[in-house]
C-alpha cells in the first residue's frame, strides 16, 4: 500500500464470456501437416495448435491476437514446432461460436483476501476472524529482500520460521488460503535487489514453492520499483517466467492510482505487460492516499473505469474481459490523507466490483479492522466507529 504502509517502517485473486471462439485441438494426418491457419480474432488456450507462414505452433497458455511468428521465443506464448506442409484432418467437433468462459488461470475471480501483517498492529487470530466473517483468504504482508536477492518476510530470517510462518500455519488451520504479498511501500525489495529477470523469477519461485501457492501478489510501489522503468520491466519479465512455469498460479500486480485512473507509471506498467507478453492475471489499483477527498466511492469507480478502458485499448478486451482482469485494494476507515471510507461506502464499492465481475477485492488491513472513533491513522484500528471485523465481513460477500 502507499502511505499506509509507511507505518510498517515508522512503527517497527465470476469469469465472463469471450466473444471469440476457442479453437479445439486438431489431429494431423501426417507429422508435418499444417494445423489450421492462425487467426488474430480467435482465442487459443494451452495445447491448441495453429500454423503460420509454413510452420506449426502450439499455444503454451491463453492468447489472442499474438502472432505465432513473432511470439514464439523461449519465454513467449507460442512454441514453434517446425516447418509443416500438406493437409490436416478436420476437427471432429465444430468450434463453439457463442460466448465461452475465460480460461481458469486468467482473469477468473478470487475470494476476497484482505491484507494482514503478522508483525505489526496486534494481528488477530485468523480463526477469530474467519469464524466471525466467513472470509476465506488473507493476503500476508510483506516478503522483502535479504542479503541480496533472497526472499524473506520483512527482509529478515527467511521464509520459514518466525512470526509469519506461525501466522500462516494458523491461517491454513482456520481453513483459509494464503496469498503472500511481495514488496509494499517501504523496505528493501526484491525488484531492485535481484539484478536480472531470471534471478527475480527465481526469488518469486522460492516463495511459490515454500507455500504451495495458488496466487502471488506483487505490490509494486514507490520510486524504487513502480517509478523505476528498469525495475518495472524486470518485475514483468519475472512474472512472465513464473506464469510459464506455474500456469495455475495467478499473478497479481498491485499499484497506486490517481482519482482519474492509472498514472503515467500505471499506464506504462499495463502497456509494458502487453509488450513483454507478461500474461498478468489481475491488475489491482489502490484507490486511497490519492486525494480522494470526501467521495471515496465516486473516485474509486472513476479510477477503476479508467483502468478498464486502458485494459481494453491495450489488450483488445471487451468491457467484461477487462473487468475480469481487475482488482480493488482499498484502505478501511481513515487513510493517511484522512480520506474516509465508511462501512457503508465499502459496501457500495464491493457491490460495484461484484456487479462488474472484478477478479480481486481486498483492503489494508485486517489489523486495522477494529473501531476507534477519533483514533487517527494507527496500526490496530480504523480511526472510525465500527464493529470489529466489519470491513472483512463486507469483503467476504464479494
Amino acid at each position: 500500500m502507499k502511505l499506509g504502509r509507511k507505518l510498517l517502517i515508522l512503527g517497527s485473486v465470476t469469469a465472463t464470456g469471450l466473444a471469440a471462439a476457442i479453437i479445439p485441438m486438431v489431429a494431423s494426418n501426417a507429422a508435418a501437416a499444417c494445423a489450421p491457419a492462425w487467426s488474430s480474432s480467435a482465442v487459443y488456450v494451452g495445447g491448441n495448435s495453429a500454423s503460420q507462414n509454413g510452420h506449426n505452433y502450439t499455444a503454451k497458455w491463453w492468447t489472442q491476437n499474438e502472432s505465432p511468428a513473432t511470439h514464439s521465443g523461449q519465454w513467449d506464448v507460442w512454441a514453434d514446432n517446425g516447418a509443416c506442409g500438406g493437409t490436416t484432418t478436420p476437427p471432429t467437433t465444430t468450434p463453439p461460436t457463442g460466448p465461452t468462459t475465460n480460461p481458469p488461470t486468467t482473469g477468473s475471480k478470487m475470494a476476497s483476501s484482505p491484507y494482514v501483517y503478522p508483525g505489526w498492529g496486534n494481528p488477530p487470530a485468523p480463526s477469530t476472524v474467519t469464524s466471525a466473517t466467513g472470509i476465506k483468504a488473507f493476503t500476508v504482508a510483506f516478503v522483502l529482500a535479504s542479503n541480496g536477492c533472497n526472499p524473506a518476510w520483512d527482509g529478515e530470517g527467511g521464509l520459514t520460521g518466525g512470526v509469519h510462518a506461525s501466522y500462516i500455519a494458523q491461517i491454513k488451520a482456520a481453513g483459509a488460503d494464503v496469498v503472500p504479498s511481495v514488496g509494499g511501500y517501504s523496505g528493501n525489495k526484491l525488484g531492485p535487489n535481484c539484478s536480472t529477470t531470471t534471478a527475480l523469477a527465481g526469488a518469486y519461485q522460492k516463495i511459490i514453492d515454500a507455500f504451495g501457492l495458488k496466487a502471488i501478489d506483487i505490490d509494486i510501489e514507490n520510486t524504487d520499483e513502480f517509478e523505476n522503468t528498469a525495475v518495472q520491466d524486470r518485475v514483468l519479465g519475472a512474472l512472465k517466467i513464473i506464469k510459464q512455469n506455474n500456469p495455475s498460479v495467478k499473478t497479481i500486480l498491485t499499484f497506486g492510482t490517481s482519482t482519474t485512473g492509472p498514472t503515467y507509471y500505471g499506464t506504462r506498467l499495463v502497456q509494458q505487460a502487453k509488450t513483454l507478453g507478461a500474461n498478468i492475471d489481475i491488475f489491482t489499483q489502490m484507490p486511497f492516499d490519492f486525494g480522494g477527498g470526501n467521495d471515496m466511492y465516486g473516485n474509486t469507480v472513476n479510477a477503476s473505469e479508467a483502468l478498464k478502458n486502458l485494459l481494453k485499448s491495450t489488450f483488445g478486451y471487451t468491457d467484461a474481459q477487462a473487468y475480469s482482469h481487475m482488482g480493488i485494494s482499498g484502505m478501511n476507515g481513515l487513510s493517511d490523507q484522512q480520506e474516509l471510507t465508511s462501512t457503508d461506502t465499502w459496501t457500495r464499492i464491493r457491490d460495484y466490483a461484484k456487479s462488474k465481475g472484478f477478479a480481486r477485492f481486498t483492503f489494508w488491513a485486517v489489523n486495522r479492522d477494529r473501531g476507534c472513533a477519533g483514533g487517527g491513522v494507527v496500526s490496530n484500528c480504523s480511526g472510525i466507529a465500527q464493529a470489529d471485523w466489519a470491513f472483512t465481513k463486507i469483503s467476504a460477500g464479494f
